[in-house]
């Protein structure tokens, strides 16, 4: 950071900022790992599992200030340039080009299964695409002197990275507002249930993500006859296999005989 302010260059102030938003982003995504991994208590029986997506939330929400802040000084520099300091921009610039690639190294193969890690792993993905983008606009300020091109990278870093940013910060808002995987069709999850031999209707259903892995299920099943408890838990047991082989990973089924007043798929009243 002060190597940009030195410099004058608002690109390779935008790439510290970034790369100071991943430091911290790092750091926050390292406690959210710790905390997930508490067990379940009566107070938090679901355990702290999404402490990992507030964590996406967090460091996505921290980019997408960030990079709007630089669209406004680059706004400002268009009209307004101001003379860079090219060799002091390339060294700082390939300094953090160097760091940005090693971390990125690190994190590559976790980011594939984790949405919290993933978050940083763009993150630093990100820096290291601005901190190239950086160093070469520093060559061709330092031997053209094409001032005006310092903002312009800005802009350019900025929209790869809310580009890249906007996938996780909507997917971690699904998560938290309990949402629904996008994978899963709950009129095809009905279609399967409703086909199992002894459910007549399935309905008051509630699908939603704990975290990036752990999908939950709830729903009433009302049966076509009154069977004893020995069948209806076989019924049970059939629509828990078909659930799991849609990737659902916990479930909740209350088994009725005598119907709900609404019987819509998704619960609009109250039944007990």
């Amino acid at each position: 950071i002060i190597g940009g302010l030195l410099s004058g260059s608002l690109a390779l102030l935008s790439d510290a900022l970034h790369n100071f938003t991943d430091s911290t982003s790092l750091w926050l995504s390292l406690l959210a790992q710790r905390i997930s991994r508490r067990d379940a208590t009566g107070g938090m029986t679901f355990g702290y599992r999404r402490a990992r997506i507030m964590a996406a939330f967090i460091n996505s929400s921290i980019l997408v200030a960030v990079t709007l802040f630089l669209f406004k000084e680059a706004f400002t520099r268009f009209f307004n340039p101001t003379h860079i300091n090219g060799p002091l921009m390339i060294i700082i610039a390939s300094i953090g080009l160097i760091a940005n690639l090693f971390s990125v190294l690190l994190l590559k193969r976790d980011s594939k299964y984790d949405l919290n890690i993933r978050s940083s792993y763009l993150h630093l993905v990100a820096d290291t695409l601005s901190s190239i983008v950086v160093v070469v606009g520093g060559l061709i300020m330092y031997f053209f002197e094409i001032y005006w091109l310092d903002p312009l990278l800005s802009v350019l870093i900025g929209l790869y990275l809310l580009k890249e940013t906007w996938g996780i910060l909507s997917e971690s808002i699904h998560i938290l507002m309990q949402g629904a995987p996008k994978d899963i069709s709950i009129g095809e999850l009905r279609d399967i249930v409703e086909g199992i031999s002894g459910v007549e209707c399935l309905h008051h259903v509630h699908i939603w993500q704990m975290d990036d892995r752990n999908v939950n299920f709830e729903g009433h099943v009302q049966l076509g006859e009154d069977i004893n408890l020995k069948e209806a838990d076989a019924i049970r047991m059939k629509i828990n296999e078909h659930l799991r082989e849609m990737g659902i990973t916990h479930t909740v089924i209350q088994m009725e005989f005598d119907p709900c007043p609404d019987m819509s798929l998704v619960k609009k009243g109250s039944c007990m």
